[in-house]
């Protein structure tokens, strides 16, 4: 069960708010230069295509600066500049028209541009993410605590939200991201406890799949878990695609979300007589295919023994036997259906009835795509 959610004040991002009871939402970040437009707006296309909220862009030369107008204004999602260093940049991108900013004050050598980016940021009603590492924490504070610490990493961001507060800045929020699961829970914990800022969660540089899946399911999880967090960014080395599918997947086993399809598959056993794996792949891929867009639940199991149970549960599902399978739709068992044609007749009825939930949505006054 998901404790109840931390109160905190809500900054929007474009159109997409953040905190206050806001939903959660996903983020993530382009791997193309940003220089590039083209390539760049193609990859936001495909994340938004993955259920991505808002997406975030590197600005380390002037070009990518300079690019920020075109992607601005034709990304269908809020872009945010990631900025370093370079206090100009932040400045450009802001003229630019982006949604959003990532700062880490930290390394913006000078408070007075810090002030001066707060200052402009305000005047266009655009967020700033103050973005603490443990990679990039200041020399003073590895001094103190000997290594990145909890506490050093919260006393980081809250010095650097002074900064922006002495401006009369507040639509801010932070994070204080660690490759370390543990180390990431308990600075998160703390820094809630010490503002009523939005927190952006994340486990940085979690690595490949499987276990950069896991390490973030397990930080970013537990935390929202206990009501803690209100935009995640799932930092996988890998296409940033598999990010925003990671991140939807742990918001949608914490009832966080219910857009679109939420596969439930037996882990195969002695019992099964046919191959699970083989199967459940081929639904997948099918189902991904069709992009259903509503919530819809569809279940993959091995055997008779479970299977009907659990498909039952599901809007859709199969119970494999040797050599059919028993189509099961919204817990009705509707007949056998031959083993070679299971993936077809589960993907029609999967169309047909994310057609009937759209229509009752429809109808209801509701929206189709809500979290």
């Amino acid at each position: 069960m998901v404790g109840q959610r931390r109160q905190t004040r809500q900054i929007r991002i474009g159109s997409v708010p953040v905190g206050g009871g806001a939903p959660v939402s996903v983020q993530s970040m382009t791997t193309t230069k940003t220089a590039d437009v083209n390539a760049t707006l193609q990859q936001i296309a495909s994340l938004v295509a993955a259920g991505v909220d808002i997406v975030r862009v590197a600005v380390p030369h002037w070009e990518d600066a300079r690019a920020l107008t075109a992607i601005a204004a034709k990304s269908t999602v809020p872009v945010v500049a990631d900025i370093h260093f370079q206090w100009k940049y932040a400045m450009a991108a802001l003229e630019a028209g982006v949604q959003g900013l990532r700062i880490n004050p930290g390394n913006i050598k000078y408070q007075d541009k810090v002030r001066l980016i707060a200052r402009e940021a305000r005047a266009r009603g655009v967020p700033i993410r103050i973005g603490v590492n443990a990679g990039s924490l200041e020399s003073d504070l590895l001094a103190k605590y000997g290594r990145p610490t909890p506490e050093a990493l919260v006393e980081s961001a809250l010095n650097e939200a002074r900064i922006l507060e002495d401006e009369d800045f507040f639509d801010i929020k932070i994070s204080v991201k660690h490759s370390s699961p543990r180390t990431m829970i308990e600075a998160y914990r703390m820094l809630a406890e010490k503002c009523d800022y939005p927190l952006h969660l994340g486990v940085t540089e979690a690595g490949p799949m499987p276990a950069g899946g896991v390490k973030s399911a397990v930080g970013i999880g537990a935390l929202l878990a206990e009501g803690v967090g209100d935009t995640i960014r799932v930092s996988l080395t890998d296409d940033p695609v598999e990010e925003v599918k990671v991140g939807t997947w742990i918001l949608q086993s914490l009832g966080l979300r219910t857009r679109g399809l939420d596969l439930v598959a037996c882990p195969s056993c002695g019992r099964a007589e046919v191959n699970v794996l083989e199967l459940t792949r081929k639904v997948n891929e099918a189902l991904e295919r069709a992009a259903i867009k509503v919530p819809l639940r569809v279940a993959v199991m091995g055997c008779v023994v479970n299977g009907p149970g659990e498909a039952r549960e599901a809007d859709l599902g199969i119970a494999s036997g040797n050599g059919f399978g028993h189509l099961i739709v919204r817990g009705e068992v509707k007949g056998k259906v031959p083993e070679d044609r299971i993936v077809d007749v589960l993907v029609e009825e999967a169309r047909r009835l994310a057609a009937e939930k759209e229509r009752e949505l429809a109808e209801a006054g509701g929206d189709v795509h809500a979290e």
